[in-house]
């Protein structure tokens, strides 16, 4: 097989346990969601209370899954500058959300409606479909016949990048529930980034890596959006 280089789409995918980077990464995070939590639940007084707490689990909760993105499903090298600025990237949008969804800038309440427990659902969608793929494909690795192999099962039988998609659904549910239309400038930014971006780069190293047997898998499966795309 052809020499595989290890970094593309700007990111270093050799393997490197990154402690260090992945602690700091971790730390700084919960900080920025303890403030969510703070201002939600004992900052204040907000226009649309129970929204703000709400935005702030929805915080939670990505925190949660993001420790174990860190610690159980990320092998390869994660530098200083990656986390700087992914941290200023959940910081505008954990934070951002929140305040749009307290009311901060409309001084506003929104009654809790049918679409907002719809975007509650896609929130839940949206992580199952990105931690579960990983999840899923992490147990698959572990098998030593796997070595070599590229994962095609699980929901990643439905599209190449289901983890990618989870994560658009996840935003899109969670700018449901901040009720403001300047929150879907970030779901619709990172799956632009996804598919115009990101994707393309991963195929390249994923071509490479596993030669005809993922180009196969990527010539009838969707790329992103499961039957659709």
């Amino acid at each position: 097989m052809t020499d595989i280089s290890s970094k593309t789409g700007g990111i270093d995918r050799s393997h490197d346990s990154s402690l260090w980077p992945k602690r700091v990464f971790a730390s700084l995070h919960g900080i920025i969601v303890l403030a969510c939590l703070w201002v939600a639940f004992g900052g204040g007084e907000w226009p649309d209370g129970l929204r703000a707490k709400v935005l702030a689990l929805c915080a939670l909760l990505y925190f949660l899954r993001h420790l174990v993105t860190l610690f159980v499903l990320l092998q390869r090298r994660v530098e200083m500058s990656e986390v700087w600025g992914l941290l200023l990237f959940m910081a505008i949008f954990e934070v951002g959300f929140l305040l749009l969804g307290a009311g901060g800038l409309s001084g506003q309440a929104r009654p809790f409606r049918p679409v907002d427990w719809a975007g509650i659902g896609l929130v839940l969608c949206g992580s199952y479909l990105n931690t579960g793929s990983e999840l899923q494909r992490r147990k698959w690795k572990q098998n030593p016949a796997s070595k070599g192999h590229c994962y095609t099962g699980g929901l990643f039988a439905y599209s190449a990048h289901i983890n990618y998609f989870g994560d658009s659904v996840l935003f899109t549910g969670w700018a449901i529930l901040a009720a403001s239309a300047f929150a879907f400038a970030i779901p619709i930014m990172m799956t632009l980034l996804f598919i115009f971006f990101h994707i393309p780069a991963l195929d390249t190293y994923l071509a490479e890596r596993y030669g005809d047997e993922f180009k196969t898998y990527a010539g009838k499966t969707a790329k992103f959006m499961p039957f659709v795309y």
